[in-house]
């Protein structure tokens, strides 16, 4: 094969495999994209400064190359950018989906509308143009409702409402998000949901990855990662491949990249979203090919350019499982523990996406996330533990004395957020009921307001819970509550109060509560914020 000069739309992480690829195989690879730092422009042979939205810049920017040197395709994954891309093949007469088809698998109000068409599995719905009726639009829908914006991906402005009461702030928040201002409003579908990759060659849809995805955090659906391949097998998976079919064949996908969500309530397959692109989440790039050997995002780019796709037949067979590590709201102070993580058998790959000064909150979608682990092993359950055990091992260090954080810890207004922990042993508590906040200790007035409180050296104590090993509660990673603690005491120096104790200060339901809503980070930010003040907080 000759060398052949590829522009790939977008230069972030989810775009690394496709540029590594291309360059491995000797192409002459453009990257393009709005970001003049992103990460992966270094492996471009040249980088253009376009912003991906810029339908007719990147036209002319396209034009340009293949005018001056030579273009032979355009190619993105894991964007929601395969309309720019099908425009410019368009324009340039390279291979490529119609643009009428890439809007369809773009335009979420699109994709309804042909989906129904056609008679496909999907769930009821309503368009809200800036002049649409809010209340009549959903006179003829059932509670609960999924509000989204049209044209954005990664679950942002996407969030599920309940009642009439939560519809029009839903409604405003996915407007935000929504480069049109259009928002779709559909029937939730329970159940489980699965991640599909595929090609599309000549009007036969190959698989490539079919995957569990595991969504948390309602109202809102976040992604705390997935596992491939997938445990189901049988008549349920017979009924999601037929009904993810049915939705290629009716957007019109027939050669090229295909990229869907498809959820099982029990009785049937219904499609969440169907993509002319690879899979973003680290599944394309990643997990598949770790699970099977297939060079994904290769045999896409061939396609891109025209080639029949090769190397599709999997050549072994693993399980990988993607897992995220989150944060409660603060500023970030540092990211420890890498290392450590690093070393757990069954880990291949690690993404941190925060660093210090970073402010970060509690996720609403899948961009607002610290990281990812990428682990691989022979047996399922080995892939997920060596995953979910990495997140429990990194630690995302908060600034002390931080608003953001004070607040959360304090005000009950999040009360979507699900507390790391409940207590359920009667005598513990009842100790923490009969708790105070702090408690006096040897150093007096006069000598704190003259100590080096800014220290580490501040001894702090921890009043205890009686029957604190006998808590079964997991925070959001699966650590259980008595390793969390234990762990705390060892990040913060913290001790635990007994007959002989020296400390400081002496804390209780003050660390307590907090160690109960936000987990590991809260409990260590009482302690640093402590250190910091010199006080409670």
């Amino acid at each position: 094969m000759d060398k052949k000069h590829i522009l790939i739309l977008g230069a972030g992480v989810m775009q690394l495999p496709a540029l590594k690829w291309a360059r491995a195989r000797g192409w002459f690879v453009y990257a393009a994209d709005g970001n003049p730092q992103a990460v992966g422009i270094p492996l471009a042979n040249r980088f253009i400064h376009v912003d991906l939205t810029d339908v007719e810049g990147m036209i002319a920017a396209a034009s340009d190359i293949k005018k001056r040197e030579r273009l032979d395709g355009v190619f993105t994954a894991g964007t929601d950018f395969s309309y720019t891309v099908a425009r410019v093949a368009e324009a340039l007469d390279l291979p490529g989906l119609p643009p009428e088809v890439a809007y369809r698998a773009t335009n979420k109000a699109e994709m309804r509308r042909v989906l129904k068409e056609h008679g496909v599995s999907s769930p009821g719905f309503t368009i809200l143009q800036d002049d649409s009726s809010p209340d009549e639009a959903i006179r003829d829908l059932r509670f609960p409702l999924v509000v989204k914006p049209v044209d954005n991906m990664g679950a942002r402005g996407i969030r599920r409402i309940d009642t009439r009461q939560e519809y029009r702030q839903a409604i405003e928040d996915a407007r935000q998000h929504s480069r049109c201002g259009t928002v779709i409003v559909e029937e939730y579908i329970p159940g489980r949901e699965f991640s599909i990759d595929a090609l599309v060659v000549r009007g036969q849809v190959l698989y490539t990855g079919i995957a569990d995805r595991h969504i948390f955090f309602p109202p809102y659906f976040v992604e705390m990662g997935h596992t491939i391949p997938t445990g189901e097998d049988g008549e349920v998976l017979k009924c999601v491949k037929e009904t993810f079919e049915a939705a290629v064949h009716a957007i019109g996908i027939d050669n090229g990249a295909a990229k869907g969500d498809v959820k099982w309530d029990g009785q049937r397959a219904v499609i969440g979203e169907v993509a002319a692109r690879l899979s973003g989440g680290y599944m394309s790039g990643w997990t598949y090919p770790y699970c099977s050997g297939v060079e994904l995002t290769g045999a896409a780019l061939l396609q891109a350019v025209g080639e029949t796709p090769e190397g599709l037949t999997p050549v072994r067979d693993r399980v990988s499982a993607e897992r995220a590590f989150i944060s409660i709201p603060g500023i970030v102070e540092s990211v420890e523990c890498i290392e450590e993580a690093k070393e757990i058998t069954g880990i291949k790959e690690i993404f941190i996406r925060v660093g210090q000064g970073d402010s970060i909150d509690f996720p609403t979608n899948n961009v607002e996330k610290c990281g990812n682990f990428i682990a691989v092993a022979d047996s399922r359950k080995d892939a997920v533990q060596a995953a979910e055990e990495a997140c429990r091992a990194v630690f995302v260090r908060l600034k002390p004395e931080n608003r953001r954080t004070r607040e959360f810890l304090h005000d009950s207004r999040a009360g979507w957020i699900p507390n790391a922990f409940e207590l359920e042993h009667p005598d513990n508590i009842a100790a923490l009921e009969a708790m105070p906040e702090m408690k006096p200790t040897r150093m007096t007035e006069s000598e704190s307001q003259h100590a080096d409180l800014h220290t580490a050296d501040l001894r702090i104590g921890v009043l205890p819970l009686p029957r604190i090993d006998e808590e079964k509660s997991r925070d959001w990673h699966g650590m259980a509550l008595p390793s969390a603690f234990r762990r705390a005491l060892e990040l913060s120096q913290l001790t635990l109060v007994d007959a002989d104790n020296d400390a400081d200060i002496i804390v209780g339901s003050l660390f307590w509560n907090a160690f109960l809503k936000g987990g590991l980070q809260a409990g260590v930010w009482i302690a640093d914020t402590i250190r910091r003040e010199g006080r409670g907080v």
